[in-house]
């Protein structure tokens, strides 16, 4: 197993902050904002907006994709820059199982 290097340790915490942004903390801003809770706005018999979210679903949403989609940069750039294990040799010159 290799260890991480600057690059890889950018991008995890990169997407743990944009996800730990995007679920915990806009979620406690909900629960500190009141209620009601729920992704859209709360309407009256009328049709009047008479409460909407503290934090926007789309803004929210938008940052747990973020935290994915940096999730997956990294992961094509850890494919494509990770050399594969070569197999072992015995001095016979037949390969072994690991």
């Amino acid at each position: 197993m290799t260890q991480y290097d600057t690059v890889d340790r950018i991008a995890l915490g990169v997407s743990g902050a944009l996800a730990t942004i995007g679920i915990v903390v806009s979620g406690v801003v909900e629960i500190v904002a009141g209620e009601p809770y729920g992704a859209a706005p709360v309407t009256n018999d009328a049709g009047e907006v008479v409460a909407t979210p503290a934090v926007d679903p789309t803004i929210r949403t938008g940052l747990v994709i973020a935290a994915l989609v940096v999730l997956l940069v990294w992961g094509l750039y850890r494919v494509a820059t990770t050399e594969p294990d070569q197999p072992s040799e015995t001095a016979d010159g037949h390969v072994t199982a690991d």
